[in-house]
């Protein structure tokens, strides 16, 4: 080693026999504790298929890191499980929990003194909060994503997450039976794993590893293969060369690395999630990405991936197609080839054997779905610091988009109304109270746009709201409105029956109602009740910034 290992604090020394004597009562030997010791932070549980297969997977990352004389350690991080709390109140504790998972993992490798981390990450908060942590400490560490799924399958038809959600609006519709509903149910997911298409957790992997914090390839994987056990180990080794180089994450995770990651986004029609949470990242990085690089990085990024829940092709598709290294190769000049990855090489060097495998999955960059990326930031008169939208998931008859708001105070109040047909065709949906601050805990809307779809309106209905979207959303779909209404934003003003206007290509969104009409509303409005009144989520709603900075906490 060329360095002082950080651990030889903790272990060292004749000071050190009560600590030496309380860690070999849990089995470990003399000799490795002489040896650099290593977190595994994993996140298995037993409460998802993204996390149930972990234990394996931890299992194979720890063989690594002795096969390459490390002494690995591995202790557990919760997981809040999005697709379980859907559409509920535990909704609200999701995204804060990202800020839980920093923290912990901050804690718990700061408190032990450990010499570098591999980072077991699956779930939709969990990457990020692990990546977080990782920037928040640099110390040497490779993040592994859990895996991704292959599609199931009933009667014949393909059947995907977002389309769970969306069968349930069928059923409310009669369009289809309740066996029809229990046969998908049962037959959705064939294996382990984060899903199959541009879902939140599955694109922060991918934006993980193009950012140079994952091995090439790894992120694409299907969850509980031989694939996957044997780039976990390759994983564990890894670790150790990035110990004895001193390579830690703020060498790798540069303003280029994240905004080679940011293209990858735009390039294959990743998660709106995926700006709250790279805003985030970059905090923590100190690079100071700014919500409006997004657009610019979007309109000058091809879009070249179809993938799902936007289009036809899916996760294990793209990884036999070439996977992140190839669409990152496709990319060409776009992308900062000379960032650091935890290789130990540069991302050109990690490219130059990545090639397209698949020209229907990856399309030729002179040739793209379409010449400008997946995401658009909107801001107008509603969102005066900005939106969301995830412009590859819109019907081209939907790009442009006027229609009078029907306002709900929660996802419960608008949910009811869909699913009793009280939604006229043209209607803006408007979701308020339900930001950050709001919520408290910023919910997805993934029910009201699934409902929204599974009656037959996605194309006739616009939903806008102060919370966000799951990555399975499809439709017109506005997210992330800032200010929120919960300290007095623009939509916090809007009335039922108000001309709401949006237009993509314009990039604007705009609330249709004269200044001195809203002059007094804004004189009338009262800021609200909080909900929470104790605990982390009343703490977190007092701390946590705006959708437009990432929702941090300060």
């Amino acid at each position: 080693m060329n360095q002082t290992l950080r651990s030889k604090v903790a272990f060292e020394g004749p000071e050190a026999a009560a600590a030496r004597a309380w860690i070999k009562a849990a089995g470990v030997t003399d000799a490795e504790l002489q040896r650099p010791l290593v977190a595994v932070v994993n996140t298995w549980g037993e409460l998802a298929p993204e996390n149930y297969h972990l234990r394996m997977v931890g299992d194979a990352v720890k063989a690594g890191v002795r096969m390459a004389g490390g002494t690995p350690l591995e202790f557990n991080i919760i997981h809040v499980v999005d697709a379980v709390v859907m559409g509920l109140q535990g909704m609200r504790n999701v995204l804060p929990s990202r800020e839980l998972v920093a923290d912990c993992v901050e804690v718990m490798v700061q408190a032990h003194q450990f010499d570098g981390m591999v980072l077991i990450a699956s779930g939709d908060k969990v990457v990020p909060g692990m990546v977080m942590a990782a920037a928040r400490l640099d110390v040497p560490s490779i993040v592994l994503y859990g895996g991704v799924t292959g599609s199931g399958k009933f009667k014949g038809k393909t059947i995907r997450l977002e389309e769970m959600w969306e069968a349930v609006g069928a059923f409310k519709a009669g369009k289809i039976q309740e066996d029809d509903l229990k046969g998908y149910e049962d037959n959705a997911f064939p294996g382990f794993g984060g899903g199959a298409a541009c879902y939140t957790g599955n694109t922060m992997g991918m934006l993980t590893e193009a950012m140079g914090m994952s091995l090439p390839y790894t992120s694409t994987m299907t969850a509980a293969t031989p694939f996957q056990v044997r780039a976990a180990k390759q994983t564990g080794m890894q670790i150790m060369s990035l110990i004895e180089s001193d390579i830690t994450p703020l060498k790798i995770m540069t303003r280029e690395a994240l905004q080679n990651a940011i293209r990858i986004s735009v390039a294959i029609g990743g998660s709106t999630n995926s700006v709250l949470h790279m805003l985030a990242i970059a905090n923590e990085a100190g690079v100071g990405v700014r919500l409006e690089e997004f657009e610019e990085l979007s309109m000058g990024t091809p879009y070249l991936s179809h993938l799902g829940p936007s289009g036809p092709y899916v996760l294990p598709q793209l990884h036999a197609a070439g996977g992140i290294p190839a669409v990152l190769k496709e990319l060409g000049r776009l992308v900062k080839g000379e960032c650091l990855t935890v290789t130990g090489r540069t991302l050109e060097e990690n490219l130059a054997k990545a090639e397209v495998l698949d020209r229907a999955v990856i399309r030729p960059a002179s040739d793209p779905v379409a010449p400008t990326g997946s995401l658009a930031v909107l801001k107008g008169s509603l969102a005066p610091e900005g939106s969301v939208v995830k412009r590859s998931a819109v019907s081209p008859y939907a790009l442009r988009f006027e229609g009078r708001a029907r306002v709900f105070e929660s996802m419960e109040e608008a949910l009811h109304s869909i699913y009793d047909a009280r939604i006229a065709e043209g209607s803006v949906v408007v979701i308020r109270h339900e930001g950050p601050k709001g919520g408290p805990g910023m919910r997805e809307m993934l029910g009201p746009t699934s409902a929204i779809e599974g009656m037959g309106l996605a194309e006739k209905v616009a939903v806008v709201t102060d919370g966000r979207f799951s990555g399975a959303t499809r439709g017109l779909a506005v997210g992330h409105v800032s200010p929120e209404a919960a300290v007095g934003g623009p939509i916090a003003l809007v009335k039922d029956g108000d001309l709401v206007a949006i237009d993509i290509p314009s990039r604007r969104i705009d609330l249709k109602v004269k200044g001195d009409e809203l002059d007094r509303r804004r004189k009338e409005w009262q800021p609200p009740e909080d909900k929470v009144k104790k605990g982390y989520l009343y703490r977190y709603s007092k701390m946590v910034q705006s959708a437009s900075q990432g929702a941090v906490l300060k």
